[in-house]
């Protein structure tokens, strides 16, 4: 079974920095893109940044120069480092995976994390 954890979410005082950490794991035959949603209560869930297995990042607007995605290919892994955090990025980020699992018979399959909280003070 395929499961997706998030770590690294917190507190933080506006201007500084947080590094949120997603680890894919289970009968994992490969991931095409990995990635960081956002979420608020009552909106919908936005997509904050991916990178595909060869490294082609996507950002969304409001993060360009501010947030960084980096992955580990060989541990199923992905990254977001947020510096420069504002009250507005105050949200539930979920980690995001296209997984193939050639045991389990499934193909680029969506699978989510449960979220982790990022909540930044002013």
């Amino acid at each position: 079974q395929v499961q997706l954890v998030e770590s690294g979410g917190g507190l933080v005082q506006a201007g500084g920095s947080l590094r949120l950490s997603c680890a894919a794991s289970g009968s994992i035959s490969s991931i095409r893109r990995m990635g960081w949603y956002r979420q608020a209560p009552g909106e919908q869930r936005g997509l904050v940044a991916d990178v595909t297995s060869g490294g082609s990042t996507n950002y969304a607007d409001f993060v360009k120069g501010r947030f960084t995605i980096s992955r580990d290919n060989a541990k199923n892994m992905v990254f977001l480092q947020m510096n420069s955090l504002k009250p507005d990025d105050t949200d539930v980020y979920y980690c995001y995976a296209d997984i193939t699992s050639l045991v389990a018979g499934l193909w680029g399959m969506d699978y989510w994390g449960k979220g982790t909280l990022v909540t930044v003070s002013s």
